[in-house]
């Protein structure tokens, strides 16, 4: 029988009602012609594009023909051959909000905002006695739009000039009397998010202040956290909250939101004991829309396929356990989606062809049930094999980077004929033939018999060494399960490969008892 390897992510408040865990992997759909209706691809790696500054990445933007870079207190322009220059000096240590006017790039550093001119190459605070100090930024027709800290207060800064803000040029968003939040510029619009309430204004080109409130276009659900909210698919997404509670992801329909978050996110949302220095970025590769919302109190990453409508989990993999993912921010600049660090200054591309973390172990992870959906009728079962239907042959020279001996991951070199370790000695990298690692990458299974609460031993099995295409992964003699009645199966891998699911085949005996 076919087990139901594939979907999403979805660990329920019991587990033993859903354990579907998802890690480091998606799913794809595959609308017509394919062995299966869909199949479970490798989040991204990490590829190295540069070091910029000490750290954290708190933004990226790209405009002109250069990105740019808020490195610690720092702003950097980033070149196409990815060598840096120093901008100047900016605050605060949280992430920024950018915009620019095709000239001027502004940075709103949650109070204090400057001003980078592309043109004179000037890098100023934004000194004008009536700037109150900026949140969120925007552009719209020639302005820039800001959101004052702790206030119900939004401005607009004269045309084209971010430096010059008249003293009149405010107005307030008065639909509910709680504080904006967040504010973002979407199709030609000002969407204000407060903490129970959303309203959404527009240009009415009218003298001193031209922003104008869109009749109705009003809700009261909120946004739990500032830098929650981000476009993606022709639309908005942010964490929510309103005065019943919070923890949902929306997503705008129209002037409305639409909760896209499943119990089991909010659940996972719920146990995290601050949510309110949560933040997302969104990008697009080969179709899939993602939103990547992360907890860095929480230590976690979540992410949200526009595609398929499905959540998994992004990680990183440290000292044996699973961390929030290395990203902080994303831009697209020279054809890469370009993601900064949260630790320190590097600056990587997602790539789907390395399957690893600038030469750290991404860990991938699978968990689901054994027996489909309401065919589990709780007599004890015999489970003779369990064959993975995946792509194997696929250990690929490459797939870890030589990356500078400062590294703290460890840094091999592949070959068809295995994996060696890298060390240095001087100013000598020396391949350490001793720290030889199978050419026969390996994927590990548990299982769970009681519903996800304890775990079997590992029973690790090979995918195929290179060119071996219809290797057969197939564990035997697993045993009854009893207890429950009900069997979850996880299976997991570290090796540097490719990895494409298209689904599992269980062989099984029901017995009468």
């Amino acid at each position: 029988m076919k087990t139901p390897i594939l979907g999403s992510s979805y660990v329920a408040r019991s587990i033993n009602a859903a354990d579907a865990r998802m890690v480091n992997l998606f799913p794809e759909i595959v609308p017509e012609g394919g062995k299966e209706a869909a199949f479970l691809q490798r989040a991204p790696g990490l590829k190295r594009l540069a070091t910029v500054g000490t750290g954290p990445v708190r933004g990226l933007w790209s405009y002109g023909g250069f990105g740019y870079v808020v490195s610690g207190i720092e702003l950097y322009k980033l070149n196409t051959d990815w060598t840096s220059e120093l901008i100047g000096a900016v605050s605060g240590t949280g992430p920024v909000s950018m915009a620019d006017n095709g000239t001027q790039l502004f940075i709103a550093c949650n109070g204090p905002s400057y001003i980078y001119n592309n043109k004179t190459f000037v890098l100023s605070a934004i000194t004008d006695p009536d700037f109150p100090g900026a949140v969120s930024v925007g552009f719209i027709d020639g302005f820039f739009v800001f959101s004052q800290p702790n206030s119900q207060t939004l401005w607009v800064t004269e045309i084209y000039d971010g430096t010059n803000i008249d003293a009149l040029a405010f107005a307030s968003a008065e639909g509910n009397p709680d504080n904006i939040v967040s504010l973002i510029v979407d199709h030609r619009e000002v969407w204000l998010f407060g903490t129970q309430s959303v309203e959404v204004w527009y240009d009415a080109g009218t003298a001193g202040f031209p922003l104008a409130r869109i009749q109705g276009a009003f809700n009261e659900i909120g946004c739990a956290a500032a830098y929650s909210v981000a476009k993606l698919d022709n639309g908005l997404f942010w964490l929510g909250q309103d005065a019943r509670g919070q923890g949902i992801v929306y997503r705008s329909n129209g002037y409305n939101g639409i909760r896209v978050s499943t119990h089991a996110i909010e659940y996972a949302i719920a146990q995290y004991t601050y949510i309110q220095d949560a933040f997302a970025y969104t990008y697009q590769q080969e179709g899939h829309s993602f939103y990547v919302l992360i907890f860095p109190t929480a230590n976690a990453t979540w992410v949200y396929d526009v595609a398929t409508q499905a959540w998994h989990e992004r990680a990183g993999f440290v000292d044996g356990q699973f961390t929030r993912h290395r990203s902080n921010c994303q831009m697209l600049f020279n054809n890469q989606i370009v993601v900064g660090d949260y630790q320190d200054g590097r600056v990587y591309a997602f790539d789907l062809d390395k399957y690893s973390d600038d030469g750290s172990i991404q860990k991938w992870l699978r968990s689901w049930r054994a027996l489909p959906t309401g065919t589990n009728n709780l007599n004890r079962t015999a489970h003779h094999t369990l064959q993975l239907d995946a792509q194997t042959g696929a250990y690929l020279p490459g797939a870890f980077d030589i990356v500078d001996a400062t590294s703290a991951a460890p840094v091999y070199l592949l070959s068809e004929s295995g994996a060696f370790l890298i060390t240095e000695s001087g100013n000598r990298l020396i391949v350490e033939t001793g720290a030889f690692v199978s050419p026969q990458p390996s994927v590990m299974l548990r299982w769970s018999d009681d519903g996800g609460h304890t775990w079997s031993n590992e029973h690790w099995k090979y995918m195929g060494s290179v060119g071996q295409y219809f290797y057969r992964t197939i564990w035997r003699r697993l045993g009854m399960s009893v207890k429950l009645r009900d069997r979850v199966y996880e299976v997991s891998g570290t090796d540097p490969i490719k990895i494409a699911i298209m689904g599992a085949e269980l062989h099984l005996t029901p017995t009468n008892a």
